[in-house]
């Protein structure tokens, strides 16, 4: 297991959790897309590495260091 910030731009992962943290944030992430399954790009990083970019679903989402941080991903080797 590992996250978001693990990972180098063009890299391809799949959403396998979501950690603790704020419920209502939590639901948030869900509500845009982002259940455990789903596959998703990181297509951006700043250069102090907040925010990130991921385009999943179709869609560019920037996403907080903190807040991408949430996510439990697996890399999905293409």
């Amino acid at each position: 297991m590992s996250h978001v910030g693990d990972m180098e731009v063009g890299e391809r992962a799949r959403i396998i959790g979501i950690g603790k943290g704020e419920r209502a944030y939590r639901q948030r992430l869900l509500a845009m897309g982002l259940t455990p399954g789903t596959e998703f790009t990181l297509t951006r990083l700043a250069p102090l590495g907040d925010p990130v970019e991921i385009s999943v679903r179709g869609y560019a989402m920037s996403l907080r260091k903190g807040e991408a941080e949430m996510l439990t991903i697996e890399r999905v080797v293409s």
